[in-house]
């Protein structure tokens, strides 16, 4: 499961969107998304993942996009970049890269 979070600096009253993703490729054609909220919804998640060592990846942007989806839906085709740049950078955080301050 991989997390989409945001939380805008620039604007410290929106609330914190959280967008949580996991691919199976034996059940799915494309990532599914299998949690998501906001508020202190999205601190549970976020809890969650820290405390099982799930890697969170900060993109205001995706989080939006990616939060508009229902649960259990595949991700479609037109969002398959932002997926794309996500999985990089958790690729790149494996291999040991430098990934900048996106994942945490």
């Amino acid at each position: 499961m991989k997390k989409n979070t945001s939380n805008d600096q620039n604007d410290p009253d929106k609330p914190l969107k959280v967008t949580a993703l996991r691919y199976d490729p034996e059940k799915n054609n494309s990532p599914v998304i299998v949690a998501a909220g906001t508020g202190f919804v999205a601190q549970n998640i976020l809890n969650v993942a820290e405390e099982n060592g799930i890697p969170i990846y900060h993109d205001d942007s995706a989080a939006t996009l990616l939060s508009k989806l229902q649960m259990g839906q595949e991700i479609p085709p037109e969002l398959f970049q932002i997926v794309v740049n996500i999985y990089v950078s958790l690729l790149n955080l494996a291999e040991g890269n430098d990934v900048g301050d996106r994942l945490f």
